[in-house]
């Protein structure tokens, strides 16, 4: 008799491989984009607070419901202010990105040295510094800001910030290492970053939902109730010829955790007054926001609490314009049930 061999999976096992943990809690960029003009920071960072729904009316021409009033759902996500530490300065090669010298500014927050060991004042000499950076300067540089978040200013129960880095594009290598050094020591608000009603990619960690076995994971049929080897498993492994199991067939492993980017999040609305959008009784497991915040048409990866980056578009839409959406109305009814 033949192997009984098994449905293929619903959910796509070969959309994101290797499905395992992520190495970093709070995403990794690994490709940004690049514009003309002024210089400025291509992203943010913040905290995921919760959902709700908002009516709105649609203002692109590219959609069939253009001119009317929808409702949808938004995903709250608190922004602190971030602050910015230290430049860094990276020379591609064959080999990659490699960095070839950085600065810290001079004053920085005291909570920093949880993350990182801070210079000497007495015997680091911070103009020195500048000055053999700038001499590293050439035209196929790649300039980062070293961002430090403030998680103590929201209500996530931790002190330790996260260490990110954010590229800085428009005008030549000159003009980019002026802005970052003129900003070095300060602190930066979404507003100087992210604009109302563009586009944005969001990065962030997935849930972690453990190890689960393959009916979970990639949705696959059980199988018979006399099956003597297994119901919540695959009937076949793979095949005699080749005699190894290949990576296409359905494995128990890890669930969740992965890194995911969603691209095209539009930016519904930017604001610095959390009341306009505290629910009753705040987001569960949350809290109230305390700080700026932005809203998300749609969904985001992760938990609550867990850091969002914000980056620009990486793949912008042809046809879509950028305007401040009309926001109708806004539920702040209590996410508790009461």
């Amino acid at each position: 008799m033949g192997h009984r061999r098994q449905s293929a999976p619903r959910h796509g096992s070969l959309a994101y491989l290797p499905r395992k943990r992520s190495r970093y809690g709070k995403g990794r960029i690994r490709h940004w984009p690049t514009y003309e003009g002024k210089p400025k920071f291509l992203g943010f960072a913040g905290f995921k607070a919760g959902m709700t729904h908002i009516a709105f009316i649609e203002d692109q021409k590219s959609s069939p419901f253009f001119g009317k009033e929808l409702v949808k759902a938004v995903t709250v996500v608190e922004t602190p202010p971030i602050y910015l530490f230290g430049v860094r300065i990276y020379l591609r090669d064959e080999y990659g990105m490699n960095p070839i010298g950085d600065v810290i500014a001079p004053n920085i927050i005291p909570e920093l040295s949880r993350k990182i060991q801070l210079p000497n004042p007495e015997t680091y000499n911070f103009n020195e510094k500048i000055k053999a950076l700038e001499d590293k300067l050439r035209d196929d540089v790649e300039i980062r800001g070293l961002f430090s978040t403030q998680p103590w200013k929201v209500s996530v129960p931790r002190i330790k910030p996260d260490i990110i880095e954010i590229k800085v594009t428009g005008g030549n290598s000159k003009e980019q290492f002026k802005y970052v050094k003129d900003l070095l020591g300060q602190e930066l608000r979404i507003r100087d970053c992210l604009t109302e009603g563009n586009l944005t990619d969001t990065i962030a960690v997935s849930k972690g939902k453990g190890f689960q076995g393959a009916v979970k994971k990639f949705g696959i049929k059980l199988m018979s109730r006399k099956n003597r080897k297994g119901k919540r498993r695959v009937g076949c492994i793979g095949p005699w010829k080749p005699p190894k199991l290949l990576y296409t067939i359905a494995r128990s492993g890890q669930m969740g955790y992965h890194q995911r980017i969603e691209y095209n999040k539009r930016i519904m609305k930017v604001s610095e007054d959390g009341d306009e959008v505290n629910p009753k009784g705040g987001f569960i497991r949350y809290g109230l926001i305390k700080s700026d915040y932005i809203l998300l048409l749609g969904s985001v990866p992760g938990p609550k609490k867990r850091l969002v980056r914000l980056r620009d578009s990486m793949r912008p839409k042809d046809h879509f314009t950028i305007s401040v959406p009309e926001i109708t109305y806004f539920s702040k009814l209590s996410q508790q049930g009461k």
